[in-house]
Parts: C-alpha cells; sequence; structure tokens
C-alpha cells in the first residue's frame, strides 16, 4: 500500500474506489460542515454515489488526469485533497482538499496538499499548481497562502453552492517562481 506521513498518526494515501464505504461514512459524519464550500458533500447520499464519485477519479488517474487523495488520522479517513484537474501535456493542475472540523488545526491540509505540490512540480515537472477557493472559505485561503502561493486575482460570482453566488480567489505556484 502507499501512503505518505503527515503528521504524527496521519497518513496520505490513494482514496480509491475499494474505499466508497469509508468514504460515505466520512461524508456522512462531516457533510453539513462542507456542504457550503463542496458541492458533493449534498450529492453523495448513499454508498453508491461514493463509489460513483471515486471511480470518476479513478478512471481519470489512469488516463494521467485528475485524481484524488484521503487523509486518514490514526487510521480514520478525516479528509482528503485532490487534483480537480491534471493536464500533463499543458503543465497545468489545480488542487484542493476538505478536512473535518475534528481534525482541524493540525496542519494535516497543508502538509498534504504540500507533498502533492512537491510531487507535481518537482516529480512530474507540472509548469502551475492553482488553488481556488470561495473569498468566504477561508481556512482554505489560508492553505493557498502557507503552500506559499500568489493570489492572482478574484473570478467574480463564479461559483454558485446552495444557490448562493460566490467570487472566488486564484492562487497559483509556478514552478519557476517557488
Amino acid at each position: 500500500m502507499l501512503s505518505h506521513a503527515v503528521a504524527e498518526g496521519a497518513e496520505l494515501r490513494a482514496l480509491e474506489p475499494w474505499r466508497a464505504e469509508e468514504f460515505y461514512e466520512f461524508v456522512v459524519r462531516s457533510g453539513s460542515h462542507l456542504a457550503p464550500w463542496m458541492p458533493w458533500a449534498t450529492d453523495i447520499d448513499e454508498p453508491a454515489k461514493a463509489a460513483q464519485w471515486l471511480q470518476g477519479y479513478a478512471d481519470d488517474q489512469a488516463r494521467d488526469g485528475r485524481r484524488v487523495y484521503g487523509i486518514w488520522l490514526d487510521d480514520l479517513l478525516v479528509g482528503g485533497a485532490g487534483f480537480a484537474t491534471f493536464d500533463a501535456r499543458t503543465g497545468n493542475c489545480s488542487l484542493g482538499a476538505w478536512l473535518a472540523p475534528e481534525a482541524r488545526g493540525r496542519g494535516l491540509v497543508t502538509r498534504a496538499t504540500r507533498l502533492m505540490t512537491e510531487w507535481a512540480l518537482d516529480a512530474r515537472g507540472m509548469s502551475r499548481v492553482e488553488w481556488s477557493a470561495a473569498t468566504g472559505n477561508t481556512p482554505s485561503l489560508a492553505v493557498a497562502k502557507r503552500l506559499g502561493m500568489e493570489r492572482e486575482g478574484v473570478l467574480r460570482s463564479a461559483l454558485s453552492l446552495g444557490g448562493v453566488r460566490h467570487d472566488v480567489e486564484v492562487w497559483s505556484l509556478v514552478a519557476d517562481r517557488k
């Protein structure tokens, strides 16, 4: 099994379709916390939908595209991070993450996404890693800052969540400027 330590008792591992039940249970536990920022938190309302969501990532990863990872703390799935886009041909990818409220404040997302960013830039030769988040999602924006990303701007009214329009901040790390 492939995994990377991110902190004492915490690991970053591939979040594969065979873990759909575990992912579904995570969504049940943390969905109301995630729903304001993650549309899938309300869409995944049964294990079959969790399996379908994870299979989509697995299929894309098999084509060297987007991929998703889980963050486990003491063998409990408490969050995740993923490349929502991953285009090796153009050298561009976008990264995002989520975490259960009880696991916050330990630096898990920052450490996990730092590993993923380093892998994308150094091992895969990507030129640009992008991070975007609704302007009200201050924990997510703080991760972008801690990763050393630069704020590029705001996409006005670019995201609809729960029928509410949100502005989106775009941050990036560019290989030749890291």
